[in-house]
């Protein structure tokens, strides 16, 4: 994660303090391949997935990959002084990383009876150790210098994808466009001054294209080793083609600060042409490269303000960082709930980060969180699945979403977070409401007391909800008949 891409590279600026701007509004490109279409189309169906960043940095709870990068920012401070030793530890953590305790099926059940649909998980980060039994590179978790290589479960992704497929998930592979274990992307002849490949690539460009060949080589054993893949998610998105102009605006921005910033290309036509050739119908997305291979975009911990007129997904972090962190806090399930009506109802899709722990589990807070929304997606998933936004999307604290099938429209009214007993009487705006309208309260088998005016419904809550555990993170209202 920690995709950086300055505001003079977007179809838009916004300022704000958050990583993207106040909203992710890049241009989007409609993708034309039939198949690919109807897939992410089933993407926006399933609404809810898990994200998993993992490997043996892991250990030390630090953030996933960051600080072996040499760029000065918080988030990415090493223990010790020395840059040259800090690395070297780093990349030493490969053999003492011995998750015995990994048991993905126990993950993937756990993430069902939340509700999630798809998964993604990182196959390898920025920091280039592979996850999955890659034959281009040494440093990977197969190999023998790390102490889980015997286990009958070290190919991780490989046992990840299978346990989450046979629980009728989504499978997307992860995978970091930039490689900094690489002599081809951080050469070891020239410092490394920030995440960017180190070398002038016009002066040396056999180099360059050994490293293309390599990402190439490591993109086709996922798309061909391990089983139907449905999305592509390629993170490292300052990995990419660019003009001379697009180079000359970026360094005469003042968010100017790197010094390798060059056209990295890694053809990604015949890449992405390969690995549809293996997986047709495959979803990429090459985050936050605006063009043909971002076929869904990705705000990262963040919820757009207003509907957004094309696919796309936050990207969020359930508790402590995207990689490991020792006592961390998750989110209620009345957050989590929270966030996914609001993100359902501008037509996205939420993408909850779980982070495993060194020894291969989740914490117990994160399995807590996973049934506390588990227990209120069995009452009102349908207002989730199969979704899209219906006006006004979201008025106050309720959600609107309608069932693209029956046009059956749901109101989703979100408590506060400290709000612990439902108001006797809501008030739910609707257009064009008439009065052969129906309105029931998904999980309750009472007979609901409403009465319809112009462009209102007025609701009285029944007392009993409050006692129900399940439906505390948010009330589902269902109306059927509009106009």
């Amino acid at each position: 994660m920690k995709n950086y891409r300055f505001i003079v590279l977007f179809l838009f600026a916004l300022a704000s303090t958050s990583l993207f701007g106040q909203e992710y509004l890049q241009k989007y490109y409609p993708e034309t391949d039939p198949l690919v279409v109807k897939n992410i189309e089933k993407w926006q169906d399933v609404k809810f997935g898990l994200l998993m960043h993992w490997g043996p940095y892991s250990q030390w709870g630090v953030v996933e990959s960051w600080s072996i990068c040499s760029e000065d920012e918080g988030w990415e401070r090493r223990k010790i002084d020395n840059y040259t030793e800090y690395k070297k530890e780093y990349e030493g953590l490969k053999n003492t990383f011995n998750p015995v305790k990994f048991d993905p099926a126990k993950w993937a059940d756990a993430a069902k009876y939340a509700g999630m649909k798809y998964v993604v998980f990182t196959t390898k980060h920025h920091d280039g150790f592979s996850m999955f039994d890659t034959k281009q590179t040494d440093y990977k978790i197969t190999d023998a210098g790390c102490p889980f290589s015997s286990n009958p479960k070290a190919d991780v992704t490989k046992e990840i994808f299978n346990a989450f497929r046979k629980d009728g998930f989504m499978i997307g592979a992860y995978f970091s466009k930039p490689d900094w274990h690489s002599p081809y992307y951080w050469w070891p002849n020239f410092a490394t001054p920030d995440r960017n490949v180190n070398y002038d690539i016009k002066k040396y460009p056999d180099r360059w294209k050994k490293f293309v060949e390599f990402t190439h080589n490591q993109i086709m054993e996922l798309m061909t080793g391990y089983g139907k893949i449905d999305i592509l998610w390629l993170d490292g998105g300052w990995v990419e083609k660019l003009t001379q102009e697009q180079i000359k605006k970026y360094i005469n921005s003042p968010d100017y600060k790197f010094t390798h910033i060059q056209s990295q290309d890694i053809d990604m036509p015949e890449l992405v042409k390969k690995a549809r050739e293996k997986q047709p119908g495959l979803i990429v997305v090459d985050r936050a490269v605006e063009g043909p291979y971002q076929n869904y975009l990705t705000p990262e911990n963040q919820v757009p303000g207003k509907l957004l007129p094309y696919p796309w997904e936050s990207c969020m972090i359930m508790g402590g960082g995207w990689s490991y962190a020792f006592n961390a806090k998750y989110m209620t399930p009345k957050k989590v709930v929270s966030l996914l009506a609001d993100i359902v109802s501008k037509g996205g899709n939420l993408l909850l980060n779980i982070a495993p722990s060194p020894e291969g589990t989740w914490d117990e807070g994160a399995y807590k969180t996973l049934r506390g929304v588990g227990d209120w997606m069995q009452f009102n998933g349908e207002a989730i699945y199969n979704s899209r936004p219906f006006s006004p999307y979201r008025s106050g604290n309720i959600c609107f979403t309608q069932n693209k099938n029956d046009k059956s429209v749901y109101a989703i009214y979100l408590p506060a977070e400290n709000e612990d007993t439902f108001p006797a009487e809501i008030k739910i705006p609707v257009k064009k409401i008439n009065g052969r309208c129906k309105v029931t309260l998904l999980g309750f088998d009472g007979k609901l007391d409403y009465k319809i005016a112009a462009g209102e419904i007025t609701l009285k809550v029944p007392g009993a909800v409050n006692d129900n555990a399940g439906m505390k993170p948010g009330l589902v209202f269902k109306i059927t008949g509009l106009k």
